[in-house]
């Protein structure tokens, strides 16, 4: 507007017009160009618009052709699309977890309470003294893994929740680490398993000394139940500025074709087949747990490597 008036001030007064009317003709032209060049990008943004809300989410603006806010404003069209597609996707997987969730808990109690059914109906039909001894054997076994199956729930659901009580003191690594290797060493012996240790001596985290047993007592056990026989499982424990990571590192029995995130919902198992005997509760409590330390949990899972780490102060 300013730009106008001056040139029409210099057309009115000016002895020869045609030099101001020449700037004025084309400071407009250049104007309109600009018009239709913002009529032309408003008309793209207002389509892109219309495209996401009738909920067309792979609809991309091409920003290229775009200049000044109305670029921005494109990009920001596509963020929102982007992110609306992560939630879309995060909900969907959410729901799928949620499903399998329900799925594996039914069949992961389900199991050993059929077999306590079935047994205790052999039990009550005539049969021998050996054949009595075996179904009280089994009945033992299912009645155990249930139990386990029932704690482990429980603990699950106070460690996600905090419901815990943690005690944070100056714990030494090397010596619980230690402790929980040789604790498990002939059950992973047993399963054909090799134990290398590798700890740095002198190494002190701010832990409870409880949760912490935990923690290693799950990632140990779950070496157990899911390393491939006859390879080695390391154990370390390393200074990491100033925190300490403690490692557990084995080759899996079965093909690791699982998100590593999705390896530590709960009831999820490496063994899709669900062949074994463990919950898929061990992992999801051993974040919950190192979580309430103030820690970090770590899962790496690389072709059929696994490797958790737990990370203090």
């Amino acid at each position: 507007l300013f730009v106008e008036f001056v040139l029409i001030v210099l057309f009115i007064t000016s002895y020869d017009p045609a030099v101001p009317l020449l700037l004025l003709l084309l400071f407009n032209l250049a104007l309109f160009a600009a018009i239709v060049l913002g009529a032309r990008q408003l008309v793209a943004l207002r389509k892109a618009g219309e495209q996401l809300a009738a909920g067309d989410l792979t609809y991309h603006l091409n920003t290229d052709k775009l200049y000044w806010d109305f670029k921005r404003h494109g990009e920001n069209l596509n963020a929102i699309a982007q992110g609306i597609n992560r939630a879309v996707e995060q909900r969907m997987k959410s729901e799928r977890l949620k499903t399998e969730l329900i799925t594996n808990v039914s069949h992961d109690i389900k199991t050993p309470l059929t077999s306590i059914v079935n047994y205790v109906d052999l039990l009550q039909k005539p049969h021998s003294d050996q054949e009595g001894a075996q179904y009280l054997e089994v009945l033992d076994r299912q009645a155990k893994r249930l139990k386990k199956l029932t704690e482990d729930l429980v603990e699950a659901s106070k460690a996600s929740t905090g419901n815990l009580p943690v005690s944070l003191a100056p714990t030494s690594v090397d010596e619980l680490v230690s402790q929980a290797v040789e604790e498990y060493r002939d059950r992973l012996e047993q399963r054909k398993l090799e134990v290398v240790v590798s700890l740095q001596r002198g190494l002190t985290v701010l832990a409870d000394g409880k949760l912490l047993w935990r923690v290693l007592d799950n990632l140990l056990g779950n070496a157990g139940k899911y390393a491939l026989p006859g390879t080695r499982v390391y154990v370390t424990a390393i200074p990491r500025g100033r925190q300490v990571v403690i490692a557990v590192k084995n080759i899996s029995r079965e093909p690791l074709n699982i998100d590593a995130d999705e390896l530590m919902e709960r009831f999820v198992r490496g063994d899709s087949a669900r062949h074994s005997e463990g919950s898929g509760l061990g992992l999801n409590i051993a974040r919950s747990l190192t979580q309430l330390q103030h820690g970090e949990f770590l899962l790496t899972v690389d072709g059929d490597l696994f490797k958790a780490e737990v990370i203090l102060p």
